[in-house]
């Protein structure tokens, strides 16, 4: 199995706080690969990092073999590196299909500013858009409440929903950061399967950060364990959960 994502050495130092201290490991293309730790071990900081939100302090970023150390977040998006948020980012007073059809125009030839001026060719990508963005609301359950304001939604549908605009980036790697976050344990079993679904759908490869750790150690082929920006541990769920330092520092 390939490598997708690898991080080399990856260092990001604040001032005199180092956040995310030369840590190393690779994600396989098509396995969901968990990131756990306590709060402020560092893993958001490591997802901006992936994502180019931040520019590393030091060390390597690799995707797909091609190094992406640099590069800005369009640029990694167009990739095909997509993302989540632990603190959920929609446009409140815009509908769901057209918070999934602005992530939809960054793939499209004619773009965002055509698609709003009618300029060709951007009619006939605009019905293509409108139909894969109705497709990405019915797969997450959201297809009945397309024109309603994103703002409207419960927390664990917006959830959903900036799972859908991530997929209209098209990626071949999804991030997501924290997506359980808020849910009670019914919504997260729900979330769980539906992971799963868009795994094996999309046949994605899934770099996941949670605190849940029931949900995590379920449905992770990997698991990253990550401790003051340092990684603590890494292997397979029934190895981690075992470790002494995990349990130390993190399981309790």
């Amino acid at each position: 199995m390939t490598d997708a994502l690898e991080v080399k050495s990856i260092a990001r130092r604040f001032g005199g706080l180092v956040a995310v201290n030369d840590v190393s490991f690779s994600v396989q293309t098509g396995e969901i690969f968990g990131l756990i730790g306590p709060n402020g071990a560092g893993k958001t900081t490591l997802f901006n990092l992936i994502t180019g939100l931040i520019l590393p302090s030091s060390g390597k970023l690799i995707f797909n073999r091609r190094d992406i150390t640099n590069l800005r977040p369009h640029g990694i998006a167009a990739l095909g590196i997509a993302r989540t948020f632990q603190n959920i980012r929609l446009f409140g007073d815009l509908t769901l299909q057209e918070n999934v059809a602005i992530a939809h125009h960054i793939q499209t030839r004619s773009g965002v500013f055509s698609g709003v001026f009618g300029i060709h060719p951007s009619r006939s990508e605009e019905k293509m858009i409108r139909t894969r963005s109705l497709e990405l609301l019915d797969l997450v359950g959201l297809a009945q409440k397309k024109e309603q304001k994103a703002r409207n939604l419960s927390y664990g549908d917006q959830r959903r929903l900036e799972i859908a605009r991530a997929l209209a980036l098209n990626p071949k790697i999804l991030l997501l950061d924290e997506p359980a976050a808020g849910m009670n344990p019914n919504e997260k079993a729900q979330l769980s399967q539906f992971i799963r679904q868009v795994h094996e759908q999309f046949q994605l490869t899934i770099l996941l950060i949670e605190h849940n750790v029931p949900l995590v150690m379920g449905l992770c082929d990997r698991i990253a364990v990550l401790h003051f920006g340092q990684l603590l541990a890494l292997g397979q769920p029934e190895t981690v959960k075992n470790d002494p330092a995990v349990i130390e520092a993190y399981l309790g």
